[in-house]
């Protein structure tokens, strides 16, 4: 596996993991769900666009 795919199975996971409905999360509203969204979508055009 490339590094790419390794990273964006890393931040799908980090998505899932901050999604406030999980008991730990119940207090941060949707941020950091939100910045780990941003982040793995420039990760995905990045990767489809062949620069990862």
């Amino acid at each position: 596996m490339s590094i790419g795919t390794i990273l964006l199975i890393v931040l799908v996971l980090a998505l899932i993991g901050v999604i406030p409905a999980w008991p730990h999360a119940q207090n941060w509203g949707y941020g950091p769900s939100g910045i780990v969204g941003v982040i793995l979508i420039i990760v995905l055009v990045l990767f489809l666009l062949g620069r990862l």
